[in-house]
């Protein structure tokens, strides 16, 4: 779900469900609040803003009100909260969408707004995995490098994610991101890689819920691949929902000629 008023959103989508032989899961980018989709919501400071407060009880009734807004509409899934660290002041795209800079207290946070998210009936959303903060890249227009060792992911970018699957997140959504200092391919997105979304997330983190790519018509990924070969990888990696294919039919063809 993308921007409409409440009353519209909620008709197009028991719309939907009513024409749809299977019950249909609903998602939509809710960070920083339902009234970042639907008009008339609840607005709320950044993540910075909230954390600013230092109070776990503020994230919290960010995810609880989000979560009865989103529901009320017919939203399911959040892609929130953001779990990254925000280490790099250049850092053109996540900034102040993160809880700080302290690993600790941003897992802390991550934590709160999860348990408020999925305690009022929506799924919650980590992201971007293993962590956006310390880029001068914006993902949407290029492919990040992060040249982080193992020892420094595992200290910094990592804690948030596994506070959140400690909190019983329901989704990790993956990062644009070239992990060159720990990649088996330096050249490819966290997205695509099964080093990375199986190796880390699922075997070290040991989390057993659903991933989900961030957009797959972002120019972090569809530069180098298409949407075609973008989505046969993103599956082959470890991804469960893939999320906005650059052309969804050539996504659709590629899955399904890679099946048979």
């Amino acid at each position: 779900i993308s921007v409409g008023s409440p009353v519209d959103v909620a008709v197009k989508l028991n719309r939907l469900q009513q024409r749809s032989r299977l019950p249909l899961l609903i998602s939509a980018d809710l960070e920083g609040g339902a009234s970042f989709r639907l008009n008339g919501a609840t607005p709320f400071p950044t993540n910075m803003g909230v954390a600013a407060t230092g109070s776990d009880q503020d994230a919290y009734d960010v995810g609880r009100i989000t979560a009865l807004e989103g529901r009320a509409v017919g939203i399911h899934l959040a892609f929130a909260p953001d779990a990254d660290v925000n280490n790099n002041p250049n850092n053109p795209v996540i900034n102040t969408r993160s809880f700080g800079e302290d690993p600790d207290m941003v897992g802390r946070l991550v934590a709160a707004s999860i348990k408020g998210l999925q305690e009022n009936g929506m799924l919650a959303t980590a992201k971007h995995f293993p962590g956006h903060g310390d880029t001068e890249t914006d993902s949407h227009l290029a492919l990040p490098v992060i040249n982080a060792s193992w020892n420094r992911l595992d200290s910094v970018e990592l804690v948030p994610f596994r506070a959140a699957v400690q909190a019983g997140v329901s989704l990790v959504m993956s990062g644009h991101l070239a992990m060159k200092g720990i990649s088996s391919d330096p050249r490819v997105p966290a997205t695509l890689d099964p080093s990375i979304l199986t190796g880390m997330l699922r075997d070290s983190l040991k989390f057993d819920g659903m991933v989900v790519t961030d957009a797959l018509d972002m120019a972090g990924v569809v530069n180098a691949f298409g949407a075609g070969e973008a989505a046969v990888r993103a599956f082959l990696a470890g991804s469960d929902l893939l999320l906005m294919p650059a052309d969804p039919a050539a996504a659709i063809d590629a899955v399904s000629s890679a099946v048979e």
